[in-house]
């Protein structure tokens, strides 16, 4: 029998407690004896939550292993506090077979340090003009419960009426990028006055809020589940909260960049700020903020999009479209939303867990921390200065020079521990 005992932990900054793990399951600590065979972590101080579940994440491989891999990718979430990420499908090649996903699932079963969960493409090859094997991928090993082509918008309205209505027989949810085609060709950033000052192509609110507001209604036409991925302006904000207010069945993320970055950085022509959609308005980033702290928002989600230096050591319109995420969103979250007081702590859980494992159908996040449920954990420094990223093959971090607190200090997954005093602990290659 493995048995850990955490001592001193604030659950969820609500109490302060014990709590025990043996074999892979948070036990009542009653019902282990402490003693030299149960390993004991001090978590004075610091505050468990549940392990983080990211539902939009680029770990690239198969086809960009050197920007990404699943081994690295899973082991910059770990860093982050994540014990699930789903693996976005814009792969090469992409993720769009049963056959392919699987086998990423496998390299994160391989890795051994998150649940890789692999997101299924939408459309054959990212395309967007026939519908991939969805069905074959939701009876594969890894049942996949989330579809997306993120990267490509599913356009044809039609088309996207088919996918709503098998995701709906497979109890899975369409994940949209949505950004309108023909009103982004060639853009950079944000659509606006500073845009013209630059002399950069405007991406325009309206492309992103077009999309949403189609959607929803296809959603509610056919009765499927449809989630927003990156929603990034306050007209993309009042589409989801009238859509919910009618009843309709979508749920919508944020990333943490568009909670705390704004257009003004692209004026440096750094690429490292280059992002899709891009970053918007301080106006936006305050509403989204309190899209958040409402509900509206359901979930933040960190769109994790490594990239390898050279595509990014260029001009800003030669970028790559991306930024890094995994390592830096539970700092960006604990900075721009529990330090103003706008969420608490149990509130970080419901957005950074819960919430999203609901959403992708992730089992053993519904009843968190309690005895029975896997201890998926992480234990974080609420005040304590947040970490470089260093876990990613990529650097192309865009906080440097930013003040985050919320150091993810040890996690554990399946009671494994992967983290420990904010390092990575070497599991070596094995299948879990």
């Amino acid at each position: 029998m493995k048995s850990t005992i955490i001592r001193g932990a604030s659950l969820m900054g609500e109490k302060v407690a014990d709590l025990a793990i043996v074999d892979g399951k948070f036990v009542e600590p009653t019902d282990i004896a402490s003693s030299s065979r149960s390993r004991v972590v001090d978590a004075t101080g610091l505050v468990a939550l549940p392990g983080l579940v990211d539902l939009h994440t680029h770990l690239r491989q198969p086809g960009g292993e050197q920007a990404e891999t699943v081994l690295s990718g899973s082991r910059a979430a770990a860093l982050g506090g994540f014990t699930a990420v789903h693996a976005m499908a814009n792969t090469l090649p992409v993720a769009d077979t049963a056959e392919l996903v699987t086998q990423v699932w496998h390299w994160g079963r391989v890795a051994g340090y998150v649940d890789v969960r692999p997101v299924g493409a939408v459309t054959k090859g990212l395309a967007g003009e026939a519908l991939a094997a969805l069905g074959s991928m939701a009876r594969s090993q890894p049942q996949v419960r989330v579809f997306s082509d993120d990267g490509k918008c599913v356009h044809d309205s039609a088309l996207m009426t088919r996918a709503l209505e098998q995701a709906r027989s497979l109890d899975a949810v369409i994940a949209q990028h949505a950004q309108d085609p023909r009103l982004t060709e060639g853009s950079q950033m944000n659509e606006g006055p500073l845009a013209a000052t630059l002399g950069l192509e405007g991406w325009p609110a309206v492309a992103e809020e077009s999309i949403i507001a189609r959607d929803v209604l296809l959603a509610e036409s056919v009765g499927a589940r449809i989630h927003i991925c990156h929603l990034s302006t306050a007209g993309s904000l009042e589409v989801v909260k009238w859509a919910k207010n009618r009843g309709i069945a979508v749920t919508a993320e944020v990333t943490p960049h568009h909670l705390l970055l704004t257009e003004d950085l692209v004026t440096t022509f750094d690429p490292v700020y280059k992002v899709n959609p891009p970053l918007r308005r301080t106006e936006d980033v305050l509403a989204l903020r309190e899209g958040v702290a409402s509900g509206v928002i359901d979930i933040v989600a960190t769109d994790h999009a490594p990239h390898p230096s050279q595509a990014k050591d260029c001009s800003f319109p030669e970028g790559a479209f991306g930024m890094l995420g995994l390592e830096s969103a539970l700092p960006v979250v604990m900075t721009t939303l529990v330090k103003p007081g706008l969420i608490t702590l149990r509130d970080v859980a419901r957005i950074m867990s819960t919430t999203p494992a609901h959403i992708g159908r992730v089992r053993g996040y519904g009843d968190p921390l309690m005895a029975g449920q896997p201890a998926h954990l992480t234990l974080v420094d609420p005040e304590g200065s947040a970490r470089e990223p260093h876990g990613s093959l990529s650097s192309n971090n865009p906080y440097r020079g930013q003040e985050l607190v919320g150091r993810v200090v040890h996690t554990f997954y399946s009671g494994t521990q992967t983290v420990t005093d904010s390092q990575l602990v070497e599991l070596g290659e094995r299948t879990r």
